[in-house]
């Protein structure tokens, strides 16, 4: 069990197991195997050959790497990041996995506040690895990003298909994550 003021309770953390539940079902429709997740990994595979080799049971993942951002306006408390997320599909329909995970995050992530308002009454009562949510979000925004290198990389692969999205999120800590570092 992990104290909640660790150093590994983050957005991220938040962010992923939110985003985890809300895409199971391109996975399992049916909801056959409860135990099937949509795995979020942190930044890589570098190659496409490590990326092959990476694929979960599911033939869909994501790879997230955390970007810390200036702060807005003057008020030193609510911080902002963005998460820019690899989505990649294989094996059968790709490129449906795709639309529906692009889809998907759009419906869940691009709605301001409201998003926020959501992804704070889910984490409400949750524990993961023993850890409570320590933050308060207050605004999420998506962005999706295409570039023509990756579309070399994905066409090279030929049974894969891949998309870009960035999260632009804001939020703040709880007193007791402040107080733990100057303890």
């Amino acid at each position: 069990m992990t104290d909640s003021t660790s150093v590994l309770n983050t957005p991220v953390l938040w962010i992923n197991t939110y985003l985890q539940e809300k895409l199971k079902p391109i996975l399992d429709p049916e909801n056959l195997n409860p135990l099937l997740v949509f795995p979020f990994f942190p930044t890589g595979p570098s190659t496409l050959d490590t990326l092959q080799t990476q694929f979960p049971e599911g033939g869909v993942m994501a790879v997230y790497d955390r970007m810390f951002r200036m702060r807005r306006n003057a008020f030193p408390h609510i911080k902002c990041e963005q998460i820019l997320y690899y989505f990649y599909a294989n094996a059968s329909e790709p490129i449906i996995k795709m639309i529906q995970i692009q889809e998907s995050v759009l419906r869940h992530l691009d709605r301001g506040d409201e998003t926020a308002e959501d992804i704070n009454k889910w984490a409400r009562g949750k524990t993961i690895g023993g850890m409570t949510c320590k933050f308060y979000f207050h605004n999420f925004k998506i962005y999706q990003l295409e570039e023509a290198r990756d579309i070399v990389d994905f066409g090279t692969a030929r049974t894969y298909a891949g998309n870009k999205i960035i999260i632009d999120y804001d939020y703040h800590q709880t007193q007791d994550i402040i107080d733990s570092v100057n303890a």
